[in-house]
């Protein structure tokens, strides 16, 4: 390959896209197999600026809560592996170390093309199935539960749908090597990422093979046309061979979001609230088999229907359909960002380092606090009734923390910038309560 492709840049610019040659990213030993998810998070974070940028220039504002939403999501999805490794990958290992039957050659390209292909097509099941199965929905929901199509989208991940989802690429392990599995599971997780946009339009002959903005854009809608199609990840070639494509319409905008959208910026009730729903519904249902059907079958089924429920139960696309949407104010929106960026950018890859030679117990706390956290700013965007309590709760417990001297995964600065938001927030919940109190003192009299 050119050498001046393979400058770093560009370098990970091509691996986006998933242009790379199998020389470059074949391994005979798992453990050399390259990060290549936190080596793109530079690009990521880049490419999701130059989107903003473009937004702008077309006039169209990106929502800051929507996107915190999306990130906060993700955030949870990775906390798992602060403690576990990877599931898709424990559970291929076990596979491969008592049922592989042949091996095929690591450093050979038809073995990469090969693990390309089946890695695809396994995670072609997955999606599916994260559609058509109920239960399995209730984690892949997360990811359609935002009403933007922006690359923030794309990291709304689900926190639970990695306990699932290894299952599939279980028969993969009886020929591919777990360096090779390893290579393309990353590559079609990062393939994934670009095509959650509005701003790039169809690609022309591309759009026969491979999943595009456009096609995903269906996948992601809500309009009747769009529900349970375009699963694939790289390639839409097994779309069309399993009935499941269907092809962006010129004549019906597509809108985005659940078919019931829940209507929150707080991560923990869009990770729970269907698997929350679905226990409720099996446990007042009557019948053994009923309750079994509530898990197993569609979102949209219910007695008397068929597996996957009736599309004329789908709603249908409102004229000028209103986003959930609540201003918080300047102030308000520059504070939690400030705390999510600490935590996003320097407690969590500080946390990432330090796993080795952190305890469990500890390593727990830390993720327990950062969930909170999520929680705390997912609610203050929401405008909760208890989000500035919380708030102040959890800046204070931070500084018993640190006055305890139980180490933090952050500098001094910042614990002393977490030191006087816990005074200035201290201070604007004890005015408000007096300020509530006195309205409500004259309206009394």
């Amino acid at each position: 390959m050119s050498g001046v492709l393979k400058y770093p840049v560009l370098t990970g610019i091509r691996r986006m896209f998933l242009l790379v040659s199998p020389n470059e990213t074949s391994f005979e030993k798992l453990e050399d197999v390259p990060n290549y998810v936190d080596e793109a998070v530079p690009f990521f974070i880049s490419l999701v600026l130059l989107e903003w940028a473009v937004l702008y220039r077309q006039g169209k504002k990106p929502r800051l809560n929507d996107a915190l939403g999306s990130l906060s999501n993700g955030l949870l999805s990775l906390l798992h592996g602060l403690l576990f490794r990877s599931t898709e990958l424990a559970g291929f290992l076990w596979a491969y170390t008592h049922f592989n039957v042949i091996t095929l050659p690591w450093d050979k390209p038809a073995t990469w093309v090969l693990a390309l292909l089946g890695v695809d097509f396994a995670y072609y099941w997955v999606h599916r199935f994260g559609h058509e199965v109920n239960f399995i929905w209730a984690a892949h929901q997360t990811h359609h539960s935002s009403e933007e199509y922006t690359l923030t989208s794309a990291l709304r991940q689900s926190a639970l749908q990695k306990y699932y989802s290894w299952v599939f690429y279980l028969p993969m392990a009886l020929f591919i090597p777990p360096s090779m599995f390893l290579v393309h599971t990353q590559f079609n997780l990062i393939y994934q990422f670009w095509v959650h946009t509005e701003t790039i339009g169809k690609l022309g002959p591309l759009e026969w093979i491979l999943s595009t903005p456009s096609h995903h854009r269906v996948h992601h809608g809500r309009n009747p046309y769009c529900i349970d199609k375009n699963y694939g990840g790289i390639f839409i070639i097994w779309d069309r061979m399993f009935g499941t494509f269907e092809a962006e319409r010129e004549d019906e905008k597509v809108v985005y979001g659940l078919v019931h959208n829940i209507n929150t910026w707080e991560p923990l009730q869009a990770q729970l609230h269907h698997l929350i729903y679905i226990m409720k519904t099996a446990w007042q249902m009557e019948g053994l088999s009923n309750k079994i059907s509530v898990m197993l079958k569609g979102p949209g089924w219910s007695p008397g229907k068929p597996r996957l429920g009736l599309n004329s139960d789908i709603p249908q696309i409102e004229p000028n359909p209103v986003k959930y949407d609540i201003d918080v104010g300047v102030l308000r929106t520059a504070y939690i960002w400030a705390h999510y960026l600490i935590i996003l950018l320097v407690w969590h890859p500080m946390l990432a380092k330090l796993r080795h030679e952190m305890s469990s117990v500890m390593m727990a706390g830390n993720i327990v606090y950062i969930v909170y956290s999520l929680f705390v700013f997912g609610s203050l965007y929401d405008k909760k009734w208890y989000a500035d309590y919380a708030e102040m709760v959890r800046v204070w417990l931070f500084v018993v923390i640190w006055i305890s001297g139980i180490p933090l995964p952050v500098s001094e600065s910042v614990c002393w910038f977490y030191a006087t938001c816990a005074v200035v927030w201290t201070l604007g919940v004890a005015m408000a309560t007096v300020s509530n109190s006195d309205t409500v003192n004259k309206k009394q009299k």
